[in-house]
């Protein structure tokens, strides 16, 4: 890792800032620094695209206004809110953060990094995020933007996938960040990070802080950031079943211990599980099997059949889903007395809380009725 003098902190702080205020991105949730707004922005904004963030953000602000309609919203409207960004835990915990300013913090905001991360699910990028950007706090943010710019500017060769890296960055860039604009300089960096220094076909040549790119100079780009490879998803295997009734198809809600709690999916039955218990099921016999799995656990009798869609594949960060699809079409409505969900008709789908993995089956599902009808 080399190092900057004084000077040419100074002279990277004026050339960035200069560049930011030309360039910077017009943003519904930059055109105040209300903490709020900067708070649901950065919890959308994790790993999901700007262009995609935008609508969503905007339909958050227009449903919960405040961090009182947000601490008060019934959970089935902020899941469905939600849907389509995915880790929905995050929405989960921004509601508990809300109920706990307003029960412990009397509503007023924390203005200091250390006391915003005490707030449920506020971590140290989105706490200096907030502190920066609402309260004028010299507080480093350092997400994926921040680790790969530094990275290649000063050429630091910590490994950004383990945690005690975090915490040298932020040592280093609370060197560099300016005192009088921390939250400029900070949003600068996330713009410069997603524009001339992306992970992927970046343009440093034309890179307003080129001249301060080591690694650029030294032509080693291709090195930095330093990040130990992932490891890969499991592969899980599921049958889900599109059981149809008169009244509509039959929904479960996902239970709160499990991935994707509270959202409601055609009923899944883990293939791999009644493998294990069942060595000598064969493709035939597999299907009898997933009925008589459900049946037991469910008191409803069904004929599954299976149908000619492909496989919906689905990645999560830990889990690769591969889903096939059973139909069975019923001629009366269903005794869901021993079943934790309910029919629903397909005007009413709109109203489900619906992971992106349900609607690649609807849509897989659908597709395949088209052939048939």
């Amino acid at each position: 890792m080399i190092e900057w003098s004084d000077a040419t902190i100074k002279e990277f702080q004026t050339t960035l800032l200069a560049w930011y205020d030309a360039n910077r991105r017009d943003l519904p949730w930059r055109q105040d620094h209300d903490p709020y707004h900067v708070w649901v922005s950065e919890i959308m904004l994790q790993q999901t695209q700007v262009n995609t963030v935008i609508p969503y953000y905007q339909r958050f602000m227009a449903s919960f206004p405040t961090v009182e309609k947000l601490a008060q919203a019934p959970e089935e409207q902020l899941l469905k809110a939600w849907e389509g960004l995915g880790y929905y835990s995050r929405v989960r915990n921004m509601q508990r953060a809300a109920r706990q300013l307003l029960t412990d913090n009397g509503g007023q905001w924390p203005h200091t990094k250390a006391e915003l991360q005490k707030l449920v699910g506020i971590g140290p990028y989105t706490a200096g995020a907030i502190a920066s950007i609402a309260f004028n706090q010299p507080e480093p943010a350092v997400d994926g933007n921040a680790f790969r710019v530094f990275s290649q500017l000063l050429e630091i060769d910590a490994d950004i996938t383990k945690p005690q890296s975090r915490s040298l960055f932020e040592e280093v860039i609370r060197k560099i960040i300016s005192k009088d604009r921390p939250g400029d300089f900070n949003q600068a960096i996330m713009d410069l990070g997603s524009s001339y220094m992306t992970a992927k076909n970046p343009d440093n040549e034309h890179s307003p802080v080129k001249k301060f790119n080591q690694a650029y100079l030294d032509g080693c780009l291709d090195e930095f950031p330093v990040r130990s490879k992932r490891l890969k998803p499991v592969d899980k295997q599921y049958f889900a079943l599109v059981i149809e009734t008169p009244g509509g198809f039959l929904f479960q809600q996902r239970a709160s211990n499990e991935l994707l709690a509270k959202l409601w999916l055609f009923p899944l039955v883990d293939a791999d599980q009644l493998k294990e218990s069942h060595p000598e099921l064969n493709a035939t016999t597999i299907i009898k099997a997933v009925e008589e799995k459900f049946v037991s656990e469910t008191e409803i009798q069904t004929e599954l059949q299976l149908i000619d869609t492909p496989i919906v594949n689905h990645t999560f960060t830990h889990q690769k889903w591969h889903v096939t699809l059973l139909y069975a079409k019923l001629q009366e409505e269903l005794d869901l007395s021993h079943f934790s969900g309910k029919v629903v008709p397909v005007k009413k789908f709109a109203t489900l809380a619906w992971p992106t993995v349900q609607k690649k089956l609807w849509q897989a599902f659908k597709k395949r009725q088209i052939q048939l009808f």
